[in-house]
């Protein structure tokens, strides 16, 4: 006895794609269905490849089968696994994204110096400005008036980074005017995040960092949904107001749903230390409260970034105080916060540091 077609699919039906919220089926995502007797094989298409929802549907989909066709169903191992569409971010080792659980913190600041601060230890650097709403880079690094290049590419148009300070940069904020507020539901928003992308030629990097928007919405979910991230970086002041958002990123990224790796917490504005009075910290936001958040979290606290007259006036001439010497204190800062980074990238389950 043979199964049918028909079968097969209506089956199939009963299997999810989450991030849609709709059957394999309806989604067209089932190609290359093959019945030999009680022997099935078929193809699953997904929008990219690493897809974090592929194991899941696959199992699914045996799940699905054997329980409408009977045990003896020969699916498992007949299921290939395909993308859609060419990764563009093949060529990228680790993808690291900078989140916020609110506005206001220095998250930019912190994304633009840790790009740099990478580059400089010999590693190719990408940097892609996902805040939507409120794109900075741009300012960051003097590309106000930057406009990137496209080329066509197996009649595609493919869209060639900005790059400065050796570093790759893509923002929003180079395809539209500056002075006018952007608009858009979160379907939109999202789909111009996937554009920036997967239009985008990164090449080979070693890192590409993602300056998020702050808060939990839209912009995350498509970021962990349609990217392998390598881990996020979650930045605070230590002012209560600040770490009781923060804990709703921590909570967002470590729900079941999401589950992505947690690199640690960057504390920003740790303590201000006038130009005048280099050795002296005055604890203006509070003291310690990062450290306290990150022992709570049990992860790593990344980094203590003061707040200083150097940090500010560096992201408004568009250059990040990161370039300044080595022996420069803030741009130890931040050399220190890179290092901890590639750190908890090499540790797979990460540790906190001493």
């Amino acid at each position: 006895m043979s199964f049918t077609r028909e079968q097969v699919i209506e089956a199939l039906k009963e299997v999810i794609y989450f991030p849609k919220s709709d059957n394999i089926i309806s989604l067209k995502m089932v190609d290359d269905i093959n019945i030999e007797g009680k022997r099935i094989s078929l193809t699953l298409l997904f929008p990219g490849p690493n897809d974090k929802s592929a194991a899941i549907v696959e199992q699914g989909c045996i799940d699905a089968l054997v329980k409408s066709l009977g045990e003896d169903v020969q699916i498992k191992g007949n299921i290939t696994i395909k993308a859609i569409k060419e990764d563009a971010l093949a060529g990228i080792k680790h993808i690291i994204a900078v989140a916020s659980g609110k506005g206001g913190v220095g998250k930019s600041t912190v994304s633009a110096n840790l790009a740099v601060s990478l580059k400089k230890t010999g590693a190719k650097v990408g940097l892609l400005d996902a805040d939507i709403y409120g794109p900075s880079i741009p300012l960051m690094f003097g590309l106000m008036d930057a406009k990137p290049m496209a080329e066509k590419r197996n009649g595609k148009d493919v869209i060639i980074p900005i790059e400065k300070y050796g570093i790759k940069i893509l923002s929003i904020g180079f395809f539209v005017d500056p002075s006018q507020a952007l608009i858009w539901r979160g379907p939109m928003a999202s789909n111009a995040l996937n554009q920036l992308l997967g239009d985008t030629d990164w090449g080979e990097l070693d890192y590409l960092v993602i300056d998020l928007p702050p808060g939990t919405g839209d912009i995350h979910l498509t970021i962990v949904q349609e990217v392998s991230v390598s881990g996020i970086a979650i930045v605070s002041t230590p002012q209560e107001v600040a770490l009781a958002d923060a804990r709703k990123a921590f909570s967002m990224f470590n729900s079941d749903k999401i589950k992505v790796p947690i690199l640690g917490l960057i504390e920003n504005m740790s303590w201000f230390t006038p130009a005048e009075l280099p050795k002296n910290k005055y604890y203006i936001f509070g003291k310690e409260g990062g450290k306290k958040l990150a022992a709570e979290a049990n992860v790593p606290l990344l980094g203590e970034i003061p707040l200083v007259q150097g940090i500010c006036e560096s992201g408004d001439t568009g250059k990040p105080v990161s370039l300044l010497d080595d022996a420069d204190p803030e741009s130890l800062a931040f050399e220190k916060l890179a290092g901890n980074i590639i750190s908890q990238l090499n540790t797979p389950k990460g540790s906190p540091f001493a």
